[in-house]
């Protein structure tokens, strides 16, 4: 045996002995151990402990923006980690890493926001804008006002208030005793949720929070005209809007944010994901110029909500760096342009396919919707294997009924790099249907 295959099975052994794993099988991860080992990467390419390149077609997990194996954002982690790798942001301490990331985000984001409460990641953000939501309409003696409006085919995070928030029933159903007063609603009518907060009593109602794109639901991508009338509605009712923008931050759909192609603004954004392309676990709420003086005006106690890595200072070191890529590489203009070709490629595997019955996007966020007629096994499980077969990863998304292949390269994929990926996945398709 070589070397390099005995260490491949320790690993695995321990893998399948220690190690488990989050948003997958157990027991396939018990029968046949981790799918891939990775140990590098580099640009739009992950390598496993064999060697073998793989096209990431999904940034990982929809982060990377930047790409993988960018030393200058390790120089930066370990610069600041040197000069001080972290301190609490309890009690009013601050740092200077934090307040110069909070400047930044209120610089680029959609005009009305201005303050930001930093978390670990995206659940913790949804979760503390639910929060933070009530504790306003508290404070504004309106405590009747708890209600959460989500809609369908949403994801929020799998923390508590986030996986009630999810509108992806399996997650609901994953440990069945949910938050109370979060709602869902169809996930492009803006007349069921007119006549949802009409039946409910906009008295009871704290915020509407929706995705501009729904990611992990299948790249459902939402009209321009629909976050506008959300907008109006949120302001004839008088309801916060939430706006996660998770994974459509930081120039995944073409635009800074997922909200400047409506051109609005939310009450709060979600943040996370692509502010560190990965390198670093950060994530935030963004809150407007009017919630926030409101709040420091009303709530005259300690804000008793706090996360321990809360303005980390290496985490957001490593945010402001990636920002200064994604704006000096002009990465935004590029995932645009970028965005189109990978939109048109999937478009023409689709005229090909009769199996195929909708192909969309916006930026580099793109998916493939076959039929499904409820008997059949869904196909894009199968052409995500045929793809990781030929050196590119993919993601299938089956809850609800939905059999859709979902794609979201890094930002600084190249039209070569792009051709690559749509040669694989239309040969795994050809291969899956034929």
């Amino acid at each position: 045996m070589k070397k390099n295959d005995e260490t491949s099975r320790n690993l695995i052994g321990l893998d399948q002995q220690h190690f488990i794993h989050p948003t997958s099988s157990m027991q396939q991860q018990q029968q046949h151990g981790p799918a891939h080992i990775f140990v590098r990467g580099k640009g739009v390419y992950l390598y496993d402990h064999d060697g073998k390149a793989y096209l990431d077609g999904m940034s990982s997990l929809w982060n990377v923006n930047v790409g993988h194996g960018r030393r200058e954002l390790g120089e930066v982690a370990k610069k600041q980690m040197d000069t001080l790798a972290f301190s609490s942001c309890f009690a009013t301490f601050s740092n200077k890493p934090a307040i110069e990331l909070a400047a930044k985000l209120a610089r680029v984001s959609p005009p009305s926001l201005r303050a930001t409460f930093f978390t670990s990641g995206g659940s913790e953000a949804n979760d503390t804008a639910f929060k933070l939501a009530r504790h306003y309409w508290k404070v504004k003696d309106q405590p009747k006002k708890r209600k959460i409006i989500a809609r369908m085919k949403s994801y929020h995070g799998v923390a508590m208030g986030a996986t009630s928030a999810t509108g992806l029933k399996p997650f609901r159903d994953f440990a069945p005793s949910l938050a109370p007063d979060f709602l869902h609603v169809d996930h492009m009518s803006i007349e069921a949720l007119r006549a949802l907060i009409e039946r409910e009593g906009p008295e009871t109602i704290a915020a509407f929070v929706c995705e501009p794109i729904q990611g992990a639901g299948g790249v459902h991508v939402a009209p321009d005209s629909y976050l506008c009338d959300i907008r109006s509605i949120c302001d004839e009712y008088e309801l916060l809007f939430i706006a996660d923008e998770v994974i459509t931050g930081f120039g995944r759909t073409g635009a800074y944010f997922g909200c400047d192609h409506a051109n609005i603004s939310p009450d709060m954004m979600c943040i996370a994901k692509g502010i560190t392309s990965g390198y670093a676990p950060l994530g935030g709420v963004m809150l407007s110029k009017s919630l926030h003086e409101q709040l420091t005006a009303h709530s005259h106690d300690t804000l008793l909500h706090g996360y321990t890595y809360s303005g980390h200072p290496t985490s957001c070191a490593v945010a402001l760096k990636n920002i200064q890529i994604i704006e000096e590489e002009n990465l935004i203009d590029h995932a645009a342009t970028m965005g189109e070709k990978l939109l048109l490629g999937f478009r023409t595997i689709q005229e090909q396919y009769s199996e195929i019955h909708d192909a969309r996007g916006r930026g580099l966020m793109a998916a493939l919707a076959f039929s499904h007629n409820g008997k059949n096994e869904p196909l894009a499980p199968k052409v995500v294997q045929a793809a990781d077969q030929r050196g590119l990863i993919l993601r299938a998304v089956t809850f609800d009924q939905q059999d859709v292949l979902v794609c979201a390269p890094p930002l600084i994929i190249n039209e070569e790099e792009l051709n690559q990926l749509l040669s694989i996945l239309e040969s795994s398709v050809q291969a899956v249907v034929s």
